[in-house]
């Protein structure tokens, strides 16, 4: 009786193994699980960012409002006619 005990807590375990230690164990699957979740939150910023950029682009294509606003924020020029003032705040405050 004893051997039979011991045989299926061996049969047991042995089957039992690959579940918690093989390549498709729990932890391996697990890991898989958190990888696709944060993939997840990683397309989606980056289809946040391609909208923007999408918008961007068809603005520049069709109006001339997206190219003036860029011209002004990155290269600080300004139109005809303009008066251009540089506020300079003091440091000491």
């Amino acid at each position: 009786m004893r051997f039979v005990h011991i045989t299926l807590l061996g049969l047991l375990v042995a089957l039992q193994y690959p579940l918690w230690f093989g390549s498709g164990s729990l932890s391996t699957v697990w890991r898989l699980h958190k990888q696709v979740d944060a993939q997840g939150i990683e397309n989606a910023r980056l289809a946040e960012r391609n909208r923007a950029l999408i918008a961007e682009v068809v603005d520049l294509k069709h109006g001339l409002d997206g190219i003036e606003e860029r011209a002004r924020a990155e290269l600080g020029m300004v139109k005809e006619n303009e008066t251009f003032f540089h506020v300079v705040e003091d440091p000491t405050h």
